[in-house]
């Protein structure tokens, strides 16, 4: 299984609208996959770990796949329909990305 993470660098006075990414993007991502897509989840960054830190991260989203070429062969067809969707709950960018592998999961 592998984890595709899209991380969110947290900007002071950036704009990361996470309802339009939690309740509109994802959900579109997840629907444009299909079946190739084992879950996804959204992570909003709290701290960096003391009280009043500000996150490192604003937001990550995270979507499995049983392998890169499932990811692939899904995200490579909607790639562009997704990327057109980022300015509407970021004025950030792309995000940066990590291709995980999960050994562990509850």
């Amino acid at each position: 299984m592998i984890k595709v993470s899209i991380l969110y660098p947290y900007r002071e006075n950036g704009r990361f609208d996470t309802g339009y990414y939690c309740t509109h993007h994802m959900p579109l991502a997840a629907n444009l996959f299909g079946s190739a897509l084992k879950g996804w989840s959204v992570d909003i960054g709290i701290n960096a770990g003391p009280p009043g830190t500000p996150p490192p991260y604003v937001a990550a989203g995270h979507f499995l796949f049983e392998t890169m070429d499932a990811f692939y062969a899904a995200f490579q067809p909607h790639a562009g329909t997704l990327i057109d969707d980022i300015p509407n709950y970021t004025d950030g960018g792309n995000g940066t990305i990590l291709v995980s592998e999960v050994k562990v999961s509850v």
